[in-house]
């Protein structure tokens, strides 16, 4: 299981031409040998994606949604059973610390979040408990994260948990059953073909498009993570501020990279604009890259935002044009 001592290493790892991935993602596989072919696998309904690394925590109990409610950036007093939402815990000043992407089972609140990210987690909601009947457990140790793409016909066990949205489902298989799991859905696809397709969908990530000081607004986390109609949770003052004067810091963006470089820009790499040269003055910085199997290169970028949405830029040394993700 992923361990914050012993490091992670997947089953699957021992699959055919494994890769493994570095970085927050180590533990699985980068790829299988293929990354287009498994980009393509993906996107056309096939496959899965081992994000057994991934860390699973459960709230039981019978005021479980009333009490996520008051913690939680999104209205889940009412969740219904098997309904898919995702939610960010804020600092005091508004800054996301945690993202949980949630299911109801109609007894158990399921979540599963960012590699290393269940104790700090854990023990925020155990401070938080106070009178209220609930039961917090980190459940990662018996349960694994397997994703499978959108327009999937690949069957679960009866009475797996299963967390659905417009991407795909996101599957908490027992552990113990991760390689017969895999060894029956194949062809498996890592974690670059994931990360690409999250990329191309301009979907945020928690450790890739934020820093120590990331607001939800400059990720366009308020269309899917954040309820605008409720208070009463830490960070709220800053959400509605922010939202009412419509000026976030940054924003974040897509970038077409030119397809005649070889190398992809870093993470963290500067945005400067093209015209200014790679001396020019920091606009930016590179979140995450990636290799697509239709587009070629592209990445995120988190940007100041008054950055012209039609500027074009430079990704490190890489020349780049942008697509609007969110609005300055």
């Amino acid at each position: 299981m992923p361990s914050s001592v012993l490091p992670y290493a997947s089953p699957l790892l021992s699959l055919p031409r494994a890769v493994p991935a570095e970085g927050l993602d180590a533990g699985v596989a980068a790829h299988y040998g293929d990354l287009f072919r498994e980009q393509r696998a993906l996107a056309a309904g096939e496959g899965m994606v081992d994000l057994s690394h991934r860390e699973v925590v459960t709230v039981a109990g019978p005021d479980r949604l009333s009490w996520l409610h008051l913690l939680l950036t999104q209205h889940v007093a009412d969740l219904p059973p098997g309904h898919a939402t995702e939610a960010l815990i804020l600092s005091p000043k508004g800054h996301i610390e945690h993202v949980l992407y949630l299911v109801d089972d109609g007894e158990t609140t399921w979540a599963h979040t960012e590699p290393g990210a269940a104790g700090a987690l854990l023990a925020y909601l155990e401070s938080m408990k106070f009178f209220y009947r609930v039961e917090i457990a980190d459940r990662t140790a018996e349960f694994a994260v397997v994703h499978l793409p959108a327009g999937s016909i690949a069957e679960v066990p009866a009475g797996t948990v299963v967390r659905e949205t417009a991407h795909g489902r996101d599957v908490f298989l027992p552990r113990g059953e991760l390689a017969a799991f895999a060894d029956g859905h194949a062809p498996p696809a890592g974690m670059l073909a994931y990360e690409a397709l999250r990329v191309e969908a301009h979907r945020p990530r928690l450790g890739r498009e934020t820093d120590h000081r990331t607001i939800p607004h400059e990720l366009g986390w308020l269309d899917t993570a954040v309820h605008l109609d409720k208070g009463c949770y830490r960070g709220q003052e800053t959400v509605a501020r922010v939202h009412n004067l419509g000026r976030p810091p940054r924003r974040l963006t897509f970038l077409h990279l030119d397809g005649s470089e070889v190398r992809l820009p870093e993470p963290g790499d500067p945005v400067r604009l093209a015209a200014e040269g790679p001396e020019g003055r920091q606009l930016g910085f590179v979140t995450t890259s990636a290799r697509h199997h239709e587009l070629g290169p592209i990445a995120l970028a988190l940007l100041k935002r008054n950055v012209p949405v039609d500027a074009e830029l430079l990704a490190g040394e890489t020349p780049a044009a942008q697509e609007v993700v969110v609005e300055p």
